[in-house]
C-alpha cells in the first residue's frame, strides 16, 4: 500500500497520526482484509483498537454482510453462550423464545470480539470449534449449525500470561493470532499526541460553540513527555475538560498540569492493576488480600512516624493512635504496637472493602459501568456481577 492509500484509510476511519508503528498496523489491516484469516489486535486500553476490525471488514469481500462488534467483558458469564451462539426456547430459565445468536446473525459477515481474553473457558472451546470447522450448537440444542463468519479479536491483556495461568486456551490463541496487529500506546507515538489534542480541541469547540483551545510550546512539551496511562481516551477526556472549564483559550503548561494526574499516581493501584512485581492474581479475593496487606503496611508506617514524633515530646503514642472504645490497650504502650495492627486488620472486611472500591468508582464515573470497570481494571461482566452481589444497583 502507498502512503496515499493509507492516508485515505485514515481519513475515512478518523485515525489521526503519522507514527510508523501505527502506519504499519493500518497497512497490515488493509493487506489482510481480502483474505478470511483471523486477526488478533493487541494494545493497551484506550489506544483505538476498535478502528482496525472496521477497516478489515470494509476492505473485504464481506463488506456488504453484517458487522457485529461484541464486548466479551460486558456480557455476564451465564448468558454469553446464548448471546454468541443463540438458544432454543426453554433452554434455561427466562428463555421464553428462540434466539439466533451473533454467529447466526453475522453469517457471511464479520464478528469483532473485543476483550476476547475475558471469555470463560467453556465459551473458548465453542469459539475454537467455530474457527476450526465453522460449526456451533445453540444452547439447549443438539443440532449442529454452520456459519461463514470472519473473526477479528482484540485484547488489552497478555494472553500468553493468561495461558500460563490456565485462563486462556493455547490452541485458541494460535487460531485467533493467525495475523497479529499491534496498536502502539500513545506515549510511544511522539508528535501524534499534539495532533490528536488539536483535533479533539477543534471537535469540542464545534460541539460547545466556543473558540478552540490552543497549547503553548511548554504545554506541548508536557503532552509529549506525559506517560498517558489511559492513552487516547484519557487525552480526549482531558481536552474536553479543559475546553469546558477554562475561560482562557490559550493553555500553558501550568494550566495543563492541573488536569494531568501526577506521574507517580498515573499508574493504577497495584492491587487493581492485577499484577504486582511480576505476580499474577488468580482471584478477586487474592487481590483484596493484597489491598489489605498494603493498607496494613501503610498504617504501620504511619504509626511508626507518629510514635517517633510523640517520643520526642515524651508523650504516650497509644492515646493518639488507638480509639479508646474499640482498641485493646497494649501492655507496653510505647513499644508494642502489635495489638493495634491486629485490630486494624480484623476490622476490615474484604467484602466491605471491595464494595466501597466499586461504589467510589461508580460515583466517579457517574454510574457508567464501562468506565468504572476500566478504572478498577476488571471486566464489565465482573463489575456487573459484583454490583448485583453488593446491592449497588
Amino acid at each position: 500500500m502507498t502512503k496515499t492509500d493509507i492516508q485515505q484509510v485514515k481519513l475515512r476511519f478518523g485515525i489521526i497520526g503519522n507514527n510508523d508503528v501505527l502506519m504499519r498496523a493500518i497497512d497490515v489491516a488493509i493487506q489482510v482484509a481480502p483474505t478470511d484469516l483471523s486477526v488478533l489486535i493487541t494494545g493497551e486500553s484506550g489506544v483505538g483498537k476498535e478502528s482496525f476490525p472496521q477497516i478489515i471488514h470494509q476492505y473485504s469481500h464481506r463488506k456488504h454482510g453484517q458487522y457485529i462488534a461484541v464486548n466479551c467483558g460486558a456480557i455476564p458469564e451465564g448468558t454469553i453462550d446464548s448471546e454468541l451462539f443463540g438458544h432454543e426456547k426453554g433452554a434455561f430459565t427466562g428463555a421464553i423464545g428462540e434466539r439466533k445468536g451473533y454467529f447466526g446473525e453475522a453469517d457471511g459477515g464479520t464478528i469483532f470480539l473485543d476483550e476476547v481474553g475475558e471469555l470463560p473457558l467453556a465459551t473458548q472451546a465453542r469459539l475454537l470449534r467455530v474457527l476450526e470447522s465453522g460449526e456451533f450448537i445453540k444452547v439447549g440444542s443438539s443440532k449442529v449449525q454452520k456459519t461463514d463468519v470472519r473473526i477479528v479479536a482484540a485484547t488489552n491483556v497478555n494472553l500468553m500470561q493468561a495461558i500460563a495461568n490456565g485462563r486462556f486456551r493455547e490452541d485458541l490463541y494460535y487460531r485467533l493470532n493467525t495475523v497479529p496487529i499491534q496498536v502502539p500506546p500513545l506515549r510511544e507515538r511522539g508528535n501524534d499526541v499534539v495532533l490528536l489534542f488539536r483535533k479533539f480541541a477543534s471537535d469540542f469547540a464545534e460541539k460547545y460553540r466556543m473558540p478552540a483551545i490552543q497549547l503553548s510550546e511548554d504545554a506541548k512539551q508536557m503532552l509529549l513527555t506525559y506517560h498517558w496511562p489511559g492513552n487516547i481516551r484519557q487525552l480526549k477526556n482531558i481536552t474536553e475538560q479543559i475546553s469546558i472549564i477554562e475561560t482562557n483559550r490559550d493553555i500553558n503548561a501550568e494550566i495543563l498540569r492541573s488536569y494531568l494526574p501526577a506521574q507517580d499516581n498515573a499508574q493504577r493501584l497495584p492491587a487493581l492493576f492485577g499484577v504486582k512485581e511480576g505476580k499474577s492474581f488468580e482471584s478477586e479475593r487474592e487481590i483484596l488480600y493484597q489491598v489489605l496487606f498494603d493498607m496494613r503496611q501503610d498504617v504501620t508506617e504511619l504509626k511508626k512516624l507518629v510514635h517517633g514524633i510523640m517520643n520526642e515530646q515524651g508523650k504516650n503514642v497509644t492515646t493518639i493512635i488507638s480509639p479508646p472504645v474499640q482498641m485493646k490497650q497494649p501492655a507496653h504502650p510505647v513499644d508494642d504496637i502489635q495489638d493495634t495492627e491486629e485490630y486494624v486488620e480484623e476490622s476490615l472486611s474484604l467484602d466491605e472493602l471491595a464494595k466501597e472500591m466499586i461504589r467510589k468508582a461508580l460515583e466517579k464515573h457517574h454510574g457508567k459501568r464501562k468506565e468504572a470497570a476500566q478504572d478498577l481494571n476488571i471486566s464489565e461482566r465482573t463489575l456487573y456481577r459484583k454490583i448485583k452481589e453488593y446491592g449497588l444497583e
